[in-house]
């Protein structure tokens, strides 16, 4: 989900932790507002839905970083990777308080809540908020130095997989249910195909510098 941290150096504007402040500031702004006109089940329910969109568009700026460099190269593209890591802490950031949201809703109507959800979806969810916990956590220098770089690896490449699957089936078992579903879906495709492009595009330099070698 997030690169590797390297040596910490002093943000640019609109980077790094002003960045991160940022994202999740005005999220916060806006789950306020919305809670403050809709202190009710409907409120939780609206506030479900923005984290959850939010969340996924945080996550595909940090699922994609890596991949659009590599594929396409240029300010934008290089400025996403360089914030790969902060993209992914707004995302940990945006999920925990769609996990709030789903409380406020449980609380508010039990049997609501007890409709719209089962074992299966409490158990796989909580193994995404593993994951999730586990990837924000090792997102620091320090933390990535102690898990050392293959677990770390393997920590981030397999988590980052498991959240898109979860993302793909979340979206796209509503896909009936209005336009932004479908869409989402694309969307999450269309990550998957970048990072498989950018995947044998590095193959094939590897391959060309190993002839020219």
């Amino acid at each position: 989900m997030s690169a590797r941290p390297s040596a910490t150096k002093e943000p640019r504007p609109f980077e790094g932790w002003p960045l991160l402040g940022f994202l999740l500031g005005l999220l916060l702004i806006a789950l306020v507002s919305v809670a403050a006109m809709h202190p009710d089940t409907n409120g939780a329910r609206m506030l479900i839905r923005i984290t959850a969109r939010s969340s996924l568009v945080f996550f595909l700026l940090a699922f994609t970083a890596s991949a659009s460099a590599c594929l396409w190269p240029g300010l934008i593209t290089q400025w996403q990777r360089r914030n790969r890591r902060f993209f992914g802490l707004a995302f940990a950031g945006s999920h925990l308080l769609h996990a709030a949201a789903i409380i406020a809703f449980a609380r508010l109507d039990p049997e609501a809540f007890a409709l719209a959800t089962n074992r299966v979806t409490e158990f796989t969810g909580a193994i995404a908020y593993l994951f999730i916990l586990a990837m924000a956590a090792t997102s620091f220098d320090a933390s990535a130095a102690w898990v050392g770089r293959r677990a770390w690896t393997i920590l981030h490449t397999v988590g980052s997989y498991y959240l898109w699957i979860s993302f793909a089936i979340a979206f796209g078992k509503r896909s009936l249910q209005g336009p932004v579903y479908p869409a989402a879906v694309c969307l999450l495709v269309l990550a998957l195909g970048l990072r498989y492009g950018a995947a044998l595009q590095r193959a094939r330099r590897q391959g060309s510098r190993g002839a020219l070698g």
